[in-house]
């Protein structure tokens, strides 16, 4: 991955910037037996080990998921964040370790011009590598990085206590000054220290990064959501894995199914930052407040009718179904009346708590709208919002010939779907399907989608 490997690259960087500030401040603390400059090199060491444990995780990370891992292998980021962390809290005590030392012998360091030199040039290199991962980790999302920033930035106010303190000690010969100086560093490392652990283990512990409600909120004014049962979210804001259970109509079809998820998927991924995965269930609503509408168009579709005015009413027998069938006008009353017979009993069948279905035969009425009223530039934008939508969803499908109108107080839109020539009746129904659903889901003011399926035109 692209991420994967600019995180190893700054880390790489970093490291080799550590290792130069470490042996540069072992080396000049040597000379001058300046015991405060040998520790703080020691401490750039422990700097630079912990870049090499973060370059390994990072790698690790970078992995695909595999069997043993199927959501991928980003926890050994995190591990290895935890890990930084646990490495701030030994140098703390390693400067309090030397706090002790440092008053119990009373012994002063020795400054030169060199020993100064050294000191503010490694501060310069630590200020600009913090900078450098607080940009990167920022940039490209890493725990990882914020966590090393966190202990580069720990590694500036060591160094500038170093310097504080041999200056003081060496003016006035106060060599409590020095331990005074190593406590407030010790205070701010352990800080950094929780900060790091706190965040880590919230990761770790499966804590939320997103609340339910912040999840459901986000999906309520999806069409065909009747409710959402469950919402939960893992991992961290920069890698989140979240899955919902959602109640869904069961006349929903598996077309308009695999819609309302693209649906949800989307929704989701535009609207909370960091989100790698959704897993969506479905769970159909089985109450008695079962979609009649739904499943009446539904049935009247695979006839090739059109519905309307379908309105349930409960009786002493049991829920009375009443709708308006549309037929072909040049139809016969007895063919009408025939097919029509078969969707009342298909229905009754597969909606057992219907007693009876009553129909109201009438042709299909062509409606002649006028389009002046919908400006152009209204036209364009909804066409363009709902091509982007269907390309980018179903990009092997040539779409044109996009006409929007005004229907109902809100829109229509009717288009052509061009398939390759081998594509079975079937396979084309049910895409046009899904990209209704879809069109309806995405663009709420299109209230009738209308897909003619055709082959590709051969050159």
């Amino acid at each position: 991955m692209e991420t994967t490997r600019q995180v190893r690259r700054v880390l790489v960087i970093t490291l080799i910037l550590n290792l130069t500030v470490a042996f540069g401040k072992i080396g000049v603390g040597i000379i001058s037996g300046a015991l405060a400059i040998t520790a703080d090199g020691f401490h750039s060491l422990i700097d630079g080990s912990s870049n090499i444990i973060a370059l390994v995780a990072n790698a690790i990370a970078g992995q695909p998921p595999d069997d043993d891992h199927p959501y991928g292998h980003g926890r050994f980021e995190t591990l290895a964040a935890l890990l930084i962390g646990v490495f701030l809290l030994f140098v703390a005590w390693e400067i309090i370790s030397g706090v002790i030392e440092r008053l119990r012998s009373g012994s002063e360091p020795e400054i030169t011009p060199l020993t100064l030199a050294v000191m503010f040039g490694t501060l310069l290199i630590n200020i600009g590598v913090s900078r450098y991962q607080i940009r990167q980790g920022k940039r490209l999302r890493s725990q990882l990085l914020l966590a090393d920033a966190a202990n580069t930035r720990a590694d500036v106010f060591i160094t500038l206590s170093v310097i504080f303190s041999i200056v003081a000690v060496t003016f006035t010969g106060w060599v409590w000054i020095d331990a005074l100086a190593a406590l407030v560093v010790v205070g701010l490392i352990g800080q950094a220290a929780w900060r790091i652990l706190h965040q880590t283990g919230r990761v770790l512990v499966d804590t939320a990064p997103y609340s339910s409600q912040e999840i459901t909120d986000l999906m309520r004014n999806i069409p065909n959501i009747l409710d959402i049962t469950r919402a939960r979210s893992r991992g961290s804001q920069e890698a989140a894995h979240i899955d919902v259970d959602v109640c869904v109509p069961p006349e929903m079809t598996t077309a308009q199914s695999a819609a309302l998820t693209d649906a949800i998927r989307q929704r989701l991924t535009e609207n909370l930052d960091g989100v790698q995965e959704v897993e969506v269930h479905f769970v159909p609503d089985l109450s008695d407040k079962a979609n009649y509408a739904l499943a009446a168009r539904a049935a009247a579709d695979k006839y090739g009718f059109g519905t309307h005015e379908i309105t349930v009413i409960d009786t002493e027998k049991g829920k009375l179904l009443e709708m308006h069938v549309e037929v072909p006008p040049e139809q016969t009353l007895q063919a009408a009346h025939d097919s029509v017979t078969r969707l009342e009993q298909e229905l009754e069948a597969t909606l057992p708590e219907i007693d009876e279905v009553i129909t109201h035969i009438e042709p299909v009425q062509v409606t002649v709208i006028d389009q002046t009223c919908l400006s152009s530039a209204q036209q364009q934008q909804l066409k363009e919002t709902a091509l982007q939508v269907l390309e980018h969803h179903f990009p092997t499908v040539d779409w044109h010939h996009l006409t929007i109108y005004p229907r109902d107080n809100q829109f229509a839109l009717t288009l052509h779907a061009g398939f390759q020539q081998d594509v079975t009746v079937a396979q084309a129904h049910s895409l046009a399907e899904q990209a209704e659903t879809l069109i309806r889901m995405q663009i709420p003011t299109i209230i009738r989608v209308t897909i003619h399926t055709e082959p590709y035109e051969s050159d």
